[in-house]
């Protein structure tokens, strides 16, 4: 078990104090791919609106030596507490694909971070099942997973 991973988070230094804009884990240069890769998210082009402005956004890294297990936890937690732009929170995190269409129904209470929490678990549980079918090159059933993940329901 690797205890390379670390959480961090990108803030806009235009703001006084900086103020958080972005939450994420990784290893290595993740932290710094935002800024030396770009993308086109929204992430990406606040990134490119605050460079504009003659600033550079603040890499911190808030903790480190973690177990990817843990830093999806941490993750997890500062997202559902300071939440989306899409929940009404201020992180420009993008958790819900947006081509996903869903039906909505006003009588459906979702609390918020609920949705986040749900994102953040499929895949925790999809790196799950990549990482027991990596150990079995052989080939394990869809059964099998469920099995040995302790995914069967009562």
């Amino acid at each position: 078990m690797s205890n390379s991973y670390y959480v961090y988070s990108l803030k806009d230094p235009r703001i006084k104090p900086a103020k958080i804009f972005y939450i994420g884990k990784g290893t290595g240069s993740r932290l710094t791919d935002h800024l030396n890769n770009i993308d086109d998210t929204r992430k990406g082009k606040y990134i490119v609106e605050i460079i504009n402005s003659g600033n550079k956004p603040i890499l911190s890294k808030i903790v480190d030596k973690l177990t990817e297990e843990q830093a999806f936890q941490i993750e997890l937690e500062l997202i559902t507490s300071l939440g989306t732009i899409d929940t009404g929170g201020i992180l420009y995190n993008t958790v819900i694909p947006k081509l996903v269409k869903r039906r909505i129904d006003d009588k459906i209470v979702v609390p918020q971070g609920t949705v986040e929490k749900a994102q953040l678990a499929l895949k925790l549980l999809k790196d799950a099942i990549t990482s027991l079918a990596s150990e079995n090159p052989q080939g394990i059933t869809n059964s099998d997973c469920a099995h040995y993940l302790g995914l069967q329901s009562d």
